[in-house]
């Protein structure tokens, strides 16, 4: 590899608009942060470009570049399509970690929950954090320790993680166990970087039970942070070897 690979920011892709939007900007942020290193922002599926014609673009060119998955859990996309695509490219990449429970992330979601309505100081509060939920049980654990992460900065009744879709609990079954430990102000946490259309179904039901929902994690330094510090590690540890 080359001293100055690309940085390939792999989001999932969604027909919504929102989400590839948020992606391009975050590679937008990423290249105010950091002059000079040449981002790409590309998609699985759905979204254009396309992962793999970004990374066959590079590689015909003789560049080299580090993949940094976009992805909040170290799932199906990222341990089984992402490695695909990037061998179907023929590509000579080094791929970082997913974003996964960063703790940037988990201090951004403190953010957004406050700006909800959540302040960390506030002990009638109960926090339902939802995530995408995945068929990969080891996916969902990871993803569950966002609760004792976020509650061990706050005050607050409890943090329980519901699952979008796939496994339980649902929003529902989340609120009844943080209402039983005497929370009286709920708030839904999205654990998703942009809105699509399973945000709005999770803002659906929480509008269904009375509960507020917080933003999405959305284009923020604090990702595009998490995102570079990915893409340093993987730098350093080739430096390293």
């Amino acid at each position: 590899m080359t001293a100055d690979p690309a940085l390939i920011l792999a989001a999932h892709g969604s027909a919504d608009p929102r989400s590839p939007q948020v992606a391009q900007a975050l590679a937008g942020r990423i290249r105010r942060l950091r002059p000079g290193l040449d981002v790409h922002a590309a998609f699985l599926e759905t979204s254009a470009p396309f992962v793999g014609d970004v990374l066959t673009d590079l590689a015909r060119r003789g560049e080299s570049a580090v993949v940094v998955p976009m992805l909040l859990a170290s799932a199906h996309h990222a341990r089984v399509d992402l490695p695909a695509v990037i061998e179907q490219s023929g590509a000579e990449v080094r791929v970082a970690e997913a974003l996964g429970e960063d703790p940037a992330l988990i201090t951004l979601l403190g953010q957004r929950l406050a700006a909800a309505g959540a302040p960390a100081d506030r002990r009638d509060v109960g926090v339902v954090v939802v995530a995408v939920g995945t068929s990969n049980d080891a996916a969902n654990a990871r993803t569950s320790t966002v609760a004792a992460a976020l509650c061990s900065r706050t005050r607050w009744a409890g943090v329980e993680v519901a699952f979008a879709t796939g496994p339980h609990p649902t929003v529902a079954e989340a609120a009844i166990r943080l209402r039983s430990r005497g929370a009286r102000h709920l708030v839904v946490a999205p654990w998703f970087l942009a809105h699509g259309r399973i945000t709005d179904r999770v803002a659906a039901s929480a509008a269904e039970l009375g509960i507020p929902m917080a933003e999405p994690l959305g284009s923020h330094n604090l990702v595009a942070a998490a995102l570079l510090d990915r893409f340093d590690d993987v730098c350093l540890a080739r430096v390293a070897a």
